[in-house]
């Protein structure tokens, strides 16, 4: 899928969404390297409104944040009609989601999850945070689903599961700076059942306490992936399903990261280096999976 010839504001908006997503998604953006031509511009798209949309909930002093992402949800309807669009940013997800038929409804859900970030600072237990991850998250792998042309309905419960997996694992490597942003993820239950206190994370404290706490978490994302492995083997086309594996394993891999920082996710921000997911890419390619 490639802009109409001559279609300069959607190709403009391509270009602006891949450089959104190659700036602000590295493991994402390194797995898309290995999407056919059509569909990367197509996920750039996606990324780039999810971004814009998250954007808008995270600008500190911003009295009207509530107001601005409703102004998104209706430039989001606005894309979905056959209205002009002026701005090349939707003119190029406009294009998207009509080549790829991604219902709307996606889009209404992750708003829903972006709209919870003003509203509940804290989740009580992972029951409420489940739901805050599926919209925001969960939902994408539905979205990739359509860009990957898989219509099998098996397949819709471990797309969602990888995102799930994908988001707890920012969560947990984005401990600190959700907590300068006023925001806990960490289930509270969980909190009290392992003995950390938000001073504790406030002081940056890796004690035994937090790293059990840790170690609990990393376990359930664990989980998350391994649900969405199956899941992989239904996507239809075997390039597709290479780029599933390259997401699933080297966004599993920021998990080890943590572990080998001995869970300090305080000090620096964990990534997975350059050459790791490299090294992930050629060891997917022998596997049958890709067949």
């Amino acid at each position: 899928m490639m802009a109409a010839k001559g279609d300069s504001l959607i190709k403009a908006g391509y270009k602006i969404a891949r450089t959104l997503t190659r700036i602000h998604a590295r493991t994402f953006y390194f797995a898309s390297l290995f999407l056919t031509a059509a569909q990367k511009p197509a996920v750039y798209s996606v990324y780039a409104i999810c971004r814009r949309s998250d954007d808008i909930v995270d600008t500190e002093g911003n009295s009207d944040r509530k107001k601005d992402l409703a102004a998104m949800e209706n430039k989001i309807t606005h894309a979905y009609s056959n209205e002009p669009l002026p701005d090349p940013l939707l003119a190029a997800f406009r294009h998207t989601v009509h080549e790829y038929a991604i219902p709307k409804s996606y889009f209404d859900e992750l708003l829903k999850g972006m709209a919870m970030d003003l509203e509940k600072p804290r989740y009580e237990n992972f029951q409420e945070l489940s739901l805050y991850c599926y919209r925001v998250a969960g939902v994408i792998g539905l979205i990739i689903l359509k860009i990957f042309k898989t219509d099998t309905p098996e397949a819709e419960p471990p797309a969602i599961a990888l995102g799930i997996a994908m988001q707890l694992t920012n969560i947990l490597r984005d401990i600190r700076e959700d907590y300068l942003k006023k925001r806990i993820y960490v289930p509270q239950d969980e909190l009290r059942r392992f003995g950390v206190t938000e001073t504790q994370l406030a002081q940056h404290t890796v004690d035994n306490n937090f790293i059990a706490l840790m170690r609990f978490q990393i376990d359930r994302a664990h989980e998350y992936y391994r649900q969405s492995a199956e899941g992989v083997k239904l996507i239809k086309a075997a390039r597709d399903r290479y780029v599933a594996g390259i997401m699933k394993e080297a966004y599993e891999k920021i998990l080890d990261e943590i572990e080998l920082k001995n869970y300090d996710i305080f000090s620096q921000k964990v990534f997975v280096p350059l050459r790791k997911k490299i090294m992930t890419a050629l060891r997917l390619l022998g596997k049958e999976t890709w067949a």
